[in-house]
């Protein structure tokens, strides 16, 4: 009995020590199978990437608005006094200058009238002066002497309206600018008020426009702004709130549609990196920077946008190196190959201002591990009450 026990034990701890053999020898082997798996994840290639070294640009504030270029100065010419058109002294379209004749009616009424209010001033005049020689002798009371007088006013005052009255009937330019269509003829005959021809200032002119009234803080008389027109490509209009700054040409009209950017803020160095640097997830923001070959995600808080170009209010230094290409095949910590490392270019000087306030949290990233390329760049402007 006791010699069986025996045996069957030694027949245990022969079969324990195999399996501790067979376990020990597994566990070398996968020992030594995972060492060069790591020496070939050490040994792996880096990723290739394309970079850029931020640096910092000057990115004054603005507020993008749209708005109508107007006259300084714009009426309808209408006549005082009805009557007959005699002469037109202008052609349209023409520069005009002030004081210069441009209707005329027919005068021969208001001469006849005129020259009778001289005839009743001239018998007037002559009863006057005969009152004040008689009352100085006693031959007339005083008061034959006053009527004579008043009489004599009654008549000045006749002959200074038929003289109006003439005046009148020559219409003049009340400043210079440039004459528009006519719509009446030699011949017509207008009544008081009626429409003629309209003449408009242009030099300088003024442009209406509307902001936001959440900026009304922020604007004051005699702030400067910047506008372009859509019918003068390329080309760039200074301009003072209220008063803009004279041009010499004539290739603005009224009622051209321009684009204004009210400057609200002086030029400022500001961190600006590429947009295509950014890469949104979820409401946050991160960017990719370049640490000892190294890719290493940064969060990043983003101010306005413009040109391209998107300003960074936190999360990078000035000189950091951030991934501008190939975010979608890296991870936190990867192994990078920089292509090649660019300096920011250089907004352009009359770029149109981007949304000056943070911009909208982007949308969510898709399923998995890719994250989502930033979104395109959008302008914008709201019209609100006249400023």
């Amino acid at each position: 009995m006791n010699k069986a026990v025996i045996g069957v034990a030694a027949i245990l701890v022969v079969v324990a020590g195999a399996v501790g053999f067979w376990l020990g020898h597994q566990g070398d082997a996968s020992k030594s199978s995972a060492a060069p798996a790591a020496s070939v994840a050490a040994a792996a290639p880096a990723v290739a990437v394309e970079a850029v070294q931020v640096n910092r640009l000057a990115m004054p504030q603005g507020i993008t608005a749209v708005g109508s270029l107007r006259s300084d100065e714009s009426i309808t010419l209408r006549p005082e006094v009805a009557g007959r058109i005699s002469a037109i002294q202008f052609r349209e379209g023409e520069r005009v200058a002030k004081g210069a004749p441009l209707v005329k009616l027919d005068p021969s009424v208001t001469r006849a009238e005129l020259q009778q209010a001289q005839a009743n001033m001239t018998l007037a005049k002559a009863k006057y002066d005969r009152a004040i020689d008689l009352q100085g002798k006693g031959f007339i009371s005083g008061q034959a002497k006053d009527e004579a007088e008043n009489n004599l006013k009654v008549a000045e005052a006749s002959l200074a309206l038929a003289q109006a009255k003439l005046a009148k009937l020559s219409i003049e330019a009340p400043f210079s600018g440039i004459i528009g269509l006519r719509s009446v003829s030699v011949g017509d005959y207008v009544k008081e008020g009626a429409d003629m021809v309209n003449l408009e200032a242009i030099d300088p002119l003024k442009v209406d426009f509307r902001v936001p009234e959440i900026y009304l803080s922020q604007i004051h008389v005699g702030q400067s702004l910047q506008m372009s027109l859509d019918a003068v490509p390329g080309k760039t209009y200074e301009g003072k709130v209220f008063a803009i700054n004279p041009n010499q040409d004539t290739t603005l009209r009224p009622g051209m549609f321009a684009r204004v950017r009210l400057l609200t803020r002086d030029a400022q160095e500001a961190l600006v990196v590429p947009e295509q640097a950014i890469v949104p997830q979820g409401d946050e923001w991160f960017v990719y920077r370049i640490i000892d070959g190294k890719a290493q995600r940064a969060r990043v808080e983003i101010g306005q946008r413009r040109g391209g170009k998107a300003e960074v209010l936190k999360g990078l230094r000035d000189g950091d190196i951030v991934i501008t290409a190939g975010q979608l095949k890296i991870r936190d910590g990867v192994p990078v190959q920089v292509a090649a490392v660019q300096s920011a270019p250089a907004a352009p000087p009359n770029a149109d201002a981007g949304v000056i306030a943070a911009p909208s949290a982007p949308p969510a990233p898709p399923k998995g591990d890719a994250v989502p390329a930033a979104p395109a760049k959008a302008d914008a402007a709201a019209p609100v009450p006249k400023s």
